[in-house]
């Protein structure tokens, strides 16, 4: 019986390989890829794209591990809060997320670029120089909004927070816990910043008209006093007014860029022709 044995081993082989060829051919009648289709292009690039920024990322998440804990102090010092670790893992899980906090806030330039050069095939009205004007002001609203967040509205907003409590009970905040919170509010108000852009962006395509968004002004002003009232950590009107105040600022600044940077033209069939 084991005589065939080293025969059924080499047909075995031959099939495996014959099953690897089958799988790397394209099937019969499928159509290749148009590599001149934008969509293509941009799903291609996008996908290069995202490669480099998760090795970006990654790298400086390496050199962040080592600011984790300057950072978590200086936190913790601008809000005057007393720290503790519930678990045994917990701070050392702590730090690595906030090492990769780190590491996207320091390549959020990069990743912004690579993303707005590998969408840019799907929008040929948006020239190089205007792409690169979009990414400088998209970048600095961001670090501006962090900002903002970082030396007024978080350590006012967890002020009030610890004056809620009773004078019998002191407040022991878990160290995980506080970097999320401060987290999520940093990056958020990060984004946040980005309205203005938002708006000419879906304005330069044709998604949303100025003269609409001009004309419901006292919604847009429901809507943030809605959203600042959401993102704020404190319910108090001072708070919701340091987020609101700026976030209507903002709205009629991409009101303002609305104006100079209107919808691309479509051309018309008596041009085309």
């Amino acid at each position: 019986m084991l005589d065939g044995l080293p025969g059924a081993c080499q047909i075995a082989r031959m099939s495996l390989d014959l099953l690897l060829i089958a799988m790397a051919a394209p099937e019969a009648g499928a159509a290749a890829p148009d590599v001149q289709d934008p969509v293509y292009r941009t799903l291609d690039g996008l996908r290069r794209s995202f490669i480099r920024i998760g090795w970006v990322v990654l790298l400086l998440s390496i050199g962040g591990y080592y600011l984790a804990d300057p950072v978590l102090h200086y936190l913790r010092d601008l809000t005057h809060v007393t720290l503790a670790a519930f678990d045994i893992p917990e701070t050392f899980f702590t730090f690595l997320v906030m090492s990769l906090a780190i590491g996207v806030f320091a390549s959020f330039p990069y990743v912004l670029y690579s993303v707005l050069s590998g969408i840019r095939p799907l929008f040929p009205a948006f020239s190089q120089t205007m792409m690169r004007g979009f990414w400088l002001a998209s970048v600095l609203l961001f670090y501006a909004g962090a900002i903002f967040c970082v030396k007024l509205s978080l350590p006012y907003g967890v002020e009030f927070l610890l004056e809620v409590d009773s004078p019998y009970i002191e407040a022991v905040i878990s160290v995980e816990k506080f970097a999320s919170f401060c987290l999520v509010f940093i990056f958020g108000f990060g984004i946040l910043f980005e309205l203005p852009l938002a708006m000419i962006l879906f304005g330069r395509i044709g998604a949303i008209r100025r003269a609409t968004l001009a004309r419901n002004r006292r919604y847009a002003v429901l809507f943030i006093t809605i959203v600042a009232a959401v993102v704020t950590p404190t319910p108090d009107v001072f708070n919701l007014s340091l987020m609101a105040v700026p976030l209507y600022t903002l709205y009629e600044v991409g009101l303002l860029g609305m104006r100079f940077y209107g919808p691309v033209p479509r051309k018309t069939e008596g041009a085309d022709s």
